[in-house]
């Protein structure tokens, strides 16, 4: 499968201008989490006893936002595990604040749903914290870790806010005035990354979440600090650089990096969205990452 596949969808009411580009995307299937609700999954790429990766994705994006140029590459190796996490486009729906351990318990849940024991979680972005929190609770379904575009925290004593409203202040937001709250999202952080080509595609893909939910994950990656826990990792980790990123500061990620004991670097030449603007360089690279992975496990 091409990391470039493409597709025009319908347009509405025959108008060929509104036509939207989407990718070609691996094929879904429904899982369903006692308890908690149904989930759609891609479970795709090399045979069944291939080594198992779940993809965790970054706030406000879906796993296919996140993923999709990377899906090609990954599933030409591996058993590729996706799906969105709670309130962000088809994940779970829940009446509960948003918690990043919530989405750690879900994705072994998803996993044991397949039949999967032991994966390696590859978190991007908010995703990291949920790869490093799967270790921390369920560390015997956990094979390695790979860390892309991520931190051991995100809000620090001096920069506790993301242009004019905080993490904290999204989630208390997100109860009071909801729309207010998307329309700044929108605008602020995923208008800046829009491409001509992606872009109608991607606003659908987000067209589906929960508001709520996702303004409260912002709080919650507020809130978040693995620092004291994060160098008893045990297992083989590798760590994505992106060497010029403006959401998540390069330091943070080394720092991550730095406090995991013999953990692996890899870099890339570019921004937060590298994962999709950059994936020629950053596609090869995360493969890399992985491999060394499971070198050492």
């Amino acid at each position: 499968m091409s990391n470039n596949s493409e597709v025009a969808a319908p347009a509405d009411s025959g108008h060929q201008e509104l036509d939207i580009v989407a990718p070609v995307l691996p094929p879904a299937r429904f899982v369903e989490l006692p308890d908690r609700g149904t989930v759609m999954v891609r479970d795709f790429g090399a045979a069944p006893d291939a080594p198992a990766i779940v993809l965790l994705h970054g706030w406000t994006a879906t796993a296919d936002l996140n993923w999709f140029r990377c899906y090609g590459s990954l599933g030409e190796r591996y058993r590729v595990i996706s799906f969105d996490h709670r309130g962000h486009g088809t994940g779970l729906r829940s009446k509960k604040p948003f918690r990043l351990e919530d989405c750690a318990d879900d994705a072994v849940d998803v996993a044991a749903a397949l039949g999967i024991d032991r994966f390696i979680p590859v978190g991007y972005s908010m995703g990291g914290p949920i790869a490093q929190l799967i270790w921390r609770r369920h560390p015997e379904n956990v094979a390695g870790i790979v860390l892309c575009a991520t931190a051991p925290y995100f809000a620090g004593r001096r920069e506790k806010r993301i242009g004019a409203v905080g993490f904290a202040g999204l989630g208390a937001m997100a109860r009071v005035a909801p729309e207010q709250a998307k329309i700044w999202v929108v605008e602020q952080l995923y208008l800046q990354r829009r491409s001509e080509r992606w872009g109608p595609w991607a606003m659908r893909e987000t067209a589906d979440h929960d508001w709520r939910a996702v303004l409260e994950a912002g709080k919650a990656l507020g809130k978040f600090s693995s620092s004291e826990w994060i160098g008893e990792v045990d297992v083989p980790s590798s760590s994505v650089l992106t060497m010029r990123d403006q959401v998540v500061p390069l330091r943070r990620q080394v720092k991550l990096f730095e406090q995991i004991p013999d953990s692996d670097a890899f870099r890339v030449d570019g921004m937060h969205d590298a994962v999709v603007a950059n994936a020629e360089r950053f596609a090869p690279t995360l493969v890399r990452s992985i491999e060394s992975v499971l070198r050492r496990s």
